[in-house]
């Protein structure tokens, strides 16, 4: 594998953003997710689970909702607006205003035509979905207490809404309430009010909630009578799912917990059905804001910011990898990059930037020895983002001279003078505004040009002028056109090169001395996660979700022979059975032969002049190999040099030839600034 000296950086004070709402969209297979601070994502699960779009945030857009309408997909929040999302742009695509202040819930009709809201002033609102946004359709009774759950009956002549201390079930013809439930009727002298966090509405007329008393609770709304209760927590329940067969439910508390219940028979062989608590999960450290049913998994998200994926073994044909259970806690996008030469890391936080000088040392040392600081990590610079928008990209250049960051609708170039000891910014002004939207920032190795990804597949090429200045030189399009945006960009090291990966997972190539389409890469049925360019024989190198990789030579316009021997041998099963996609790739230049690339869980270099491993193979931990004997490594002698010492990782990168920047972020570290959980009583105390 070679020796490093490796900066380990734990100064990235990256906190994620609780879990706030989630959507599963059955007949697509993908997972919506809103976050605390109004991100939304998709994880698009046949693709190996990977997070294939981001939408960040904004500070007066909270999510408190969100819903699936067919293809389309929908939120609703605080500030009293219905947002739809455009998943190929990235962004807002149109927003509508409810008309009935805060929105607290939303739920789509069986047939994804009509969404229903419930608002803070009591009453539930019915919109049209039509081509192009929604249209407002009907008012139903309103009554005082605002509407914090809804759902929709399967043949969507009902809807049921929850509140405080009681629920509702309307006539959708006749917008009339038909029942009104008090969820505590037959409970005596209860003084402390009761909220119904979540209901659903069975096709069987029977209307499941759950409430702050941690009780589910199953009702028969036409006769208005309780069927069953179950008192599953002494913590609030939050939120609840059904699966689309109606036949499992899943439960999310404050504390932390999950559980399912199933519809199984009184007795063997018995047509007589019940509802059973049967599975506890405790996966989370703080409140399950969400959770969600497939078909085949409980799905969770925490205000600990985890995405849990809890596969169903009952429903699972093989129980290797597809039974495994699955924890998501970091974007699978670069927050961080890196200045090679000037040797500083651009941290990109929500709503500013923090550009740090990495720290030296003097001493030298045996393998795995801890070298003393000779100079210590300065932090140099903060760059705060004016306004609400979050903050979309960002990127330093390899000289550090020059940042830049992009919003949804600002785009920020600044020019970094060091003197002496002291840093200043000057903020570079009347850059054109053709360069938005900007998706991915991508600088030249020579610090003379910007590449700006875009949307429609398009990249905006930037001259960056002395002493301070940028002029917009040209535009790169794929000859096709595309729909989607750019999410991905690598540049050549001699500028002669550039690749753009859209959301279509298209990978375009282009010549850039011609500022022309040079070709485009064969499709694959999976997401790109890493892409990144060979500094001497310019072949590109991909990551996909699935975890395969391919190597295609630029100039040639074909896959190379390795590539072609790595897909005819396969990869080894331990490799391809990984959660976590592969963020970053890069190379040694004074090793042609070396592929240096990254997950969050480790570090890995490919020696392409070595075999590939077979499944016999123990695909081990450098740390672990190293504990054998010289023949026994021998015998482990294979392509893959795997190092799983750094963890979470959330960058890595060679600095030079003999010196590699590893950031990590210690799950620990974030804990420990959170919230604190529910107090739960111990024994004994």
């Amino acid at each position: 594998m070679g020796e490093f000296e490796v900066h380990r950086v734990r100064f990235f004070g990256l906190v994620p953003a609780g879990v706030r709402c989630l959507a599963w969209q059955p007949r697509g297979d993908r997972l919506g997710l809103a976050r605390t601070d109004g991100t939304v994502e998709v994880y698009n699960f046949a693709a190996n689970y990977f997070q294939e779009k981001v939408i960040p945030g904004h500070e007066a857009r909270s999510v408190e909702a969100l819903c699936w309408a067919g293809e389309r997909l929908f939120g609703a929040g605080l500030s009293g607006e219905i947002t739809e999302y455009d998943l190929a742009g990235l962004c807002v695509a149109c927003s509508v205003d409810g008309c009935g202040g805060p929105i607290w819930s939303m739920a789509v009709n069986s047939s994804g035509t009509q969404l229903a809201i419930g608002c803070d002033d009591g009453s539930v609102k019915l919109f049209q979905v039509v081509p192009g946004g929604i249209q407002f359709e009907q008012n139903l009774d309103r009554r005082k207490g605002r509407i914090l759950c809804l759902s929709w009956h399967p043949l969507e002549t009902h809807i049921a809404a929850g509140s405080i201390d009681s629920f509702r079930v309307l006539d959708v013809c006749s917008g009339q309430t038909v029942q009104r439930i008090m969820v505590n009727y037959h409970v005596k002298k209860v003084k402390q009010e009761c909220i119904v966090w979540s209901i659903a509405f069975l096709s069987s007329g029977t209307v499941v909630t759950s409430d702050s008393f941690g009780r589910v609770q199953f009702w028969d709304w036409e006769q208005g009578t309780l069927l069953d209760s179950h008192t599953v927590s002494s913590s609030a329940i939050l939120s609840l799912a059904v699966s689309e067969k109606e036949d499992s439910i899943i439960v999310g508390t404050s504390a932390g917990a999950t559980y399912q219940f199933q519809l199984l028979p009184v007795k063997l062989s018995s047509q007589e059905k019940r509802w059973i608590r049967t599975k506890p999960f405790h996966y989370h450290t703080h409140d399950v804001r969400a959770v969600a049913h497939s078909s085949t998994a409980l799905i969770s998200g925490g205000l600990d910011a985890q995405l849990v994926i809890r596969p169903l073994m009952e429903k699972m044909q093989d129980k290797g990898y597809e039974a495994a259970l699955r924890k998501f806690t970091f974007p699978h996008r670069r927050l961080v990059s890196c200045a090679r030469e000037a040797r500083l890391l651009l941290f990109q936080f929500s709503q500013h930037l923090e550009l740090w000088r990495l720290g030296s040392t003097n001493g030298t040392g045996k393998d795995g020895d801890v070298l003393p600081l000779s100079s210590m990590p300065e932090h140099l610079v903060q760059l705060k983002s004016k306004g609400p928008e979050h903050i979309y990209c960002s990127c330093v250049s390899p000289c550090g001279s020059w940042v830049a960051y992009a919003t949804a609708s600002r785009f920020h170039l600044y020019r970094v003078h060091y003197e002496d000891d002291s840093v200043r910014i000057e903020k570079i002004p009347k850059v054109s505004k053709l360069l938005l939207p900007a998706y991915q920032l991508q600088f030249s190795s020579d610090s003379s040009s910007l590449f700006i990804a875009s949307a429609r597949g398009s990249v905006h090429v930037v001259l960056l002028l002395e002493p301070g200045g940028c002029r917009h030189l040209h535009t790169l399009q794929p000859p096709s056109g595309s729909p989607e945006a750019v999410y991905l960009l690598a540049l050549s090291a001699d500028g002669r090169w550039l690749a753009a990966v859209s959301g279509d997972w298209a990978i375009h190539i282009y010549k850039l001395k011609r500022l022309k389409h040079h070709c485009t890469v064969p499709m694959y049925s999976c997401a790109v996660t890493a892409v990144a360019i060979h500094p001497i024989t310019n072949n590109l190198v991909i990551a996909y979700s699935d975890q395969q990789l391919f190597e295609f030579s630029i100039p040639e316009k074909q896959y190379t022979d390795w590539s072609r021997m790595v897909q005819k041998s396969g990869l080894h099963k331990v490799w391809l059975e990984r959660d976590s996609p592969i963020t970053h790739i890069t190379f040694n230049p004074k090793n042609p032969s070396h592929i240096l690339l990254h997950d969050t869980y480790m570090f890995c270099i490919i020696d392409k002049s070595l075999p590939l491993p077979d499944n016999s193979a123990l695909l081990m931990n450098q740390c672990i190999l190293k504990q054998l004997p010289e023949s026994a490594r021998q015998q482990q002698l294979h392509a893959f040099k795997i190092c799983k010492k750094f963890q979470p990782l959330l960058f890595a990168d060679l600095l030079d030839e003999k010196c590699l920047v590893m950031v990590e972020r210690p799950i620990m570290d974030i804990k420990t600034q959170l919230p604190l959980p529910t107090q739960q009583k111990k024994f004994g105390t």
